[in-house]
Formats: structure tokens, C-alpha cells, sequence
């Protein structure tokens, strides 16, 4: 993945500069990780960016998955998509 196109996606002009910041270096830390261990990255990131006090709306979410998941396989990105859909269920119960 080239971080610079990352910037200059156009899906990404509108995001706030700390948002973008963020996601970018989250992308240059999965790129040097493992296979297995990307998923989990996945679904930490919200986690992690809740924690750092940034916040992604449901759009800006999908956009970044999007981008982010580009390069992996049809069986990864659905894999990916059960656990983010997971993941949301048990947040709303819990809220």
C-alpha cells in the first residue's frame, strides 16, 4: 500500500486531519505484520482510536475498511466483514 495515495484517496479529502493522520500510520503498522494478525488489528483500531479519543462515523468506517482491506482475498474481506458486523451487534447490546 503507498501511504501517499492513501492520503490522496479522494474518499478521504473531507476526514479530519488527526483522523487521516491516525489511520495512516495504522495502515504502515499492518503492512509490516503478518497475515493472522491483521484481522485483529482490524478490530482493535476502533478500540484503540475510541481510546485516543477519535472517533469515525459509519461512513467514514466503511470508507476506511474499504481502502484499508483492498488487498486481501475475497475470504479475508469476508471474514473481516462477519467480525466488524459482530463486533456491532455486541457494542449496541451493550449500550
Amino acid at each position: 500500500m503507498n501511504f501517499e495515495q492513501l492520503k490522496k484517496d479522494p474518499r478521504l479529502q473531507q476526514m479530519d486531519p488527526e483522523k487521516l493522520q491516525y489511520i495512516t500510520g495504522f495502515a504502515e503498522r499492518i503492512s509490516t505484520m503478518p497475515k493472522e494478525q491483521i484481522l485483529p488489528a482490524f478490530l482493535n483500531l476502533q478500540m484503540d482510536a475510541s481510546n485516543k479519543h477519535i472517533r469515525f462515523s459509519d461512513a467514514e468506517t466503511e470508507v476506511l475498511v474499504s481502502i484499508l482491506s483492498s488487498g486481501m482475498t475475497p475470504a479475508e474481506k469476508k471474514k473481516l466483514e462477519t467480525l466488524r458486523m459482530l463486533a456491532k451487534k455486541l457494542a449496541a447490546r451493550s449500550s
